[in-house]
């Protein structure tokens, strides 16, 4: 039986570090940056910290470089080039965006369409910082554009071909995932053991922090001095969707970034949804997965998968998780 709490507490997951004296000579290099529309921040130790120090900058690089390659707001960018080109040719794409789009489609397949990236067929036609929704009009005849099924990918050619004119993707909801994942992979490669890397909602953690767990707090969103939950953290990814991120208000009616690919308009069934799992990548497309899915069908989902846990807050504002993190405090 899944926990519950009730309709007045709704909580948002933020990262709280645990206050611990340092146990190693060297010091933590701290880097921030804001990349991907959003916060980037990482911590690095190495024993040597000129080594510290080249893996941070390295990680800001490889934000940068995901987001020139990935980004649908950049013109230059590959996806770009795709959106713009993919409907009436077959066009070759370099392996890593080849790659990330081919992990989107295998959740779409395992979720039956409720993540889908063409969801940005619609998706576009929504300005939240400016209030704009489109039309019901507007949406329909988007919607044509939106299903997975239309994307065809090639992988002996690497190619990538839009079965539908009116298709656009957005990779918005795995690619901050894979970004953090690339860093992780070039540190370790640079031989550091312990790093903290957060896009956002999106946060993975090599080894321990001074000699103890980094520590994730989950707070209430009005009260951010309060928080309810801790869960001590090693070698996890974590994830997190919510329906605060972009948003606007109309009518008593919210609007935000995490369309349901069905119907064109905002997922409404959950208020946000928490991640933990192996790598950046799975824990975001599952974040947002789930978000549409909704609390019955995710926890359903979750409960499938090996190494991967979750803390849902429903449209009730109950706090739902997943049988591993029953007990958590």
């Amino acid at each position: 039986m899944n926990k519950q709490i009730p309709m007045h507490k709704l909580f948002v997951v933020i990262f709280m570090l645990a206050q611990i004296t340092t146990a190693y000579s060297s010091e933590w290099v701290v880097r921030d940056a804001e990349i991907m529309g959003t916060t980037i921040h990482t911590e690095v130790w190495h024993q040597d910290e000129r080594i510290a120090q080249q893996v941070a900058d390295l990680v800001i690089q490889t934000m940068h470089e995901v987001n020139q390659s990935m980004s649908p707001y950049i013109e230059t960018s590959e996806l770009s080039l795709v959106n713009k080109n993919a409907a009436t040719e077959v066009l070759p794409v370099t392996d890593e965006l080849y790659a990330v789009i081919d992990h989107a489609l295998h959740y779409s397949q395992m979720t039956n369409g409720a993540f889908d990236v063409t969801f940005a067929s619609v998706g576009y036609l929504y300005d939240y910082r400016n209030a704009v929704r489109p039309t019901k009009s507007d949406i329909q005849q988007q919607l044509q554009g939106v299903n997975y099924k239309h994307i065809v990918l090639d992988a002996n050619r690497k190619t990538i071909h839009f079965k539908q004119p009116q298709v656009r993707i957005d990779l918005g909801g795995i690619a901050k995932g894979y970004a953090v994942d690339l860093a992780i992979t070039r540190a370790q490669e640079h031989g550091v053991e312990r790093i903290f890397v957060s896009a956002g909602g999106d946060t993975r953690i090599l080894g321990d922090r001074e000699g103890r767990p980094w520590v994730i707090g989950i707070r209430h969103p009005l009260n951010r001095e309060k928080v309810i939950a801790k869960i001590p953290l090693v070698n996890e990814a974590l994830s997190t969707s919510g329906d605060y991120e972009r948003y606007f208000d109309e009518d008593g009616v919210r609007y935000h970034h995490i369309i349901d690919p069905k119907t064109g308009d905002s997922a409404r069934k959950v208020h946000s949804v928490t991640i933990l799992g192996p790598t950046a990548m799975d824990t975001d497309a599952l974040s947002t997965s789930v978000f549409v899915l909704g609390a019955r069908e995710g926890l359903k989902l979750l409960e499938s998968l090996e190494a991967i846990e979750g803390i849902i807050v429903d449209n009730e504002a109950n706090l739902l998780f997943s049988s591993g993190l029953q007990n958590i405090e």
